[in-house]
């Protein structure tokens, strides 16, 4: 079963994780000095906010998927709408290891679809893959441009 993956980058880590909170009746499944996600059922989604210098507001939104099997069926579905998706295999992103496909919309929002692997104790970085140490260098949870890979999700 697949999950609506939405993140938004804040100015204030600790109002947000409140409001949010507060709106999901829970406390964030994960919750560190920069980010916090939340893992609702009802509706189901994975919902994460991060501060790391970004301009506050939507960062880009996802589907995660559950196995390898559904990752290839949607990396269809992608390259059908836009050949050559954008794939990073086993990057290190917001305290996960997942594979993922990119791809903008045509209004220019960034979609990720992505399995993950398994948890990590940094937000991204040079450990996984060669991606660029984006935990090291305070950047933003990273959206890649055009032709070029995401340090992070």
């Amino acid at each position: 079963m697949k999950r609506l993956h939405v993140h938004i980058s804040v100015d204030n880590l600790a109002d947000s994780i409140r409001f949010y909170s507060s709106m999901f009746a829970s406390e964030p499944s994960v919750s560190k000095t920069d980010y916090a996600k939340w893992m609702p059922d009802d509706p189901r989604m994975n919902f994460a906010i991060s501060q790391r210098g970004a301009e506050a507001g939507l960062n880009h939104l996802g589907i995660q998927v559950e196995s390898d099997t559904e990752l290839k069926q949607m990396q269809s579905r992608l390259e059908s709408l836009q050949p050559g998706v954008q794939m990073e295999e086993g990057v290190a992103c917001c305290y996960a290891k997942s594979d993922k496909y990119w791809l903008t919309d045509p209004s220019g929002i960034a979609w990720e679809t992505f399995h993950s692997l398994d948890s990590i104790p940094v937000f991204g970085g040079a450990e996984m893959n060669g991606a660029a140490a984006g935990a090291a260098s305070g950047t933003a949870c990273c959206v890649p441009k055009a032709g070029q890979a995401s340090a992070c999700c």
